[in-house]
Order: structure tokens, then C-alpha cells, then sequence
């Protein structure tokens, strides 16, 4: 007997196991009620745990966007009351210098200056407040929002198992 009939016979007996197997496959019974409810179970466990883990990144990212907001908000008031600070002491120049030097003296006329340039900064710091409060309301929004999400998704999670549990019972 040479290689060539021994891997004709091999092809054929191969081929021959495929035809009983596909055979038997196709006649195998369709999944019960049961099985098909376990499977649906544990597919929903599943999927309701990538909702929680997205649901928690969501959230952290959330927290983070939060805690930069309150920094910002921080740096912010800091200059913005440099600012009223640098405003006042202007005042006070401006009025020694009116007193010492007149009203339409140049020292006095750079101690206006001054004071319109430190209120030009102090309000637009003042805007930069205001904004960096309205991104921490949205930001906290979003993460109160994600929370919740979270909760529902753990008692889905928790539901789920209970439904599998009890559908395995039942077995």
C-alpha cells in the first residue's frame, strides 16, 4: 500500500465522519424554553456589565471635569481679586495724584489708565468666573446623571442574576 491510496482512504473515512456528525447536528433538538431563557439571562448579565463599566468610566471622567472646574474657578477668583485689589490702590494714587499734581496732570492721567486697564481684568476674570461655575453645574449634572445610570445598571445586573438563578432552579 503507497502514501497515495493510504490519504485517499484517509480523505474518505474523514469525509465519510464529517456526513454522520453534520447528520447528527442537524437532527439535534431544538433548545427548550429553559435553556434559551438561561442564555437570554446570561446574555443580559453580560451586556448590563458593560453598561456598568461604561457607566462608571463616564463618571470618573465626570469627576475629573469636576475637580479641574473647581481649580480653575480657584485661579480665577485669586486673580479676580488681585485685580479689585490693584483696582483700589489705583483709586488711592489717583486721588493723591488729582490732589498733588491736578486733575489733567500726566501722572494722574497714567493713574486712570491703570485703574481702566486693572477693571478691564478684573471683569474678564469676573466672566471667567461665571463660566467656570456654569461648567461645574453641567459637569456635576452629568455626573449625578451617570450615577444613576450606575444604580439602575447594578439592579438590571442584580435582576439578571436572580432571573438565572431561579431559571436554573427550575431546570
Amino acid at each position: 500500500m503507497n502514501a497515495q491510496s493510504l490519504l485517499r482512504r484517509s480523505v474518505l473515512v474523514l469525509g465519510v465522519a464529517g456526513f454522520l456528525v453534520g447528520g447528527a447536528y442537524a437532527q439535534a433538538p431544538e433548545p427548550t424554553p429553559q435553556q434559551q431563557d438561561i442564555h437570554n439571562d446570561k446574555k443580559d448579565i453580560r451586556q448590563d456589565k458593560r453598561d456598568l463599566a461604561n457607566d462608571r468610566a463616564d463618571r470618573n471622567a465626570d469627576q475629573r471635569d469636576i475637580n479641574k472646574d473647581k481649580r480653575d474657578l480657584t485661579k480665577d477668583r485669586v486673580d479676580r481679586n488681585q485685580d479689585q485689589r490693584d483696582i483700589n490702590k489705583d483709586k488711592r494714587d489717583l486721588r493723591k495724584d488729582d490732589a498733588k499734581y491736578g486733575v489733567n496732570s500726566a501722572q494722574a492721567q497714567a493713574d486712570r489708565k491703570d485703574l481702566h486697564t486693572d477693571r478691564v481684568d478684573r471683569n474678564k476674570d469676573q466672566r471667567d468666573i461665571n463660566k467656570d461655575k456654569n461648567n461645574l453645574t453641567a459637569d456635576r449634572k452629568d455626573r449625578n446623571q451617570d450615577q444613576k445610570d450606575i444604580n439602575k445598571d447594578k439592579r438590571d445586573l442584580h435582576k439578571d442574576r436572580k432571573d438565572l438563578l431561579h431559571d436554573r432552579k427550575a431546570k
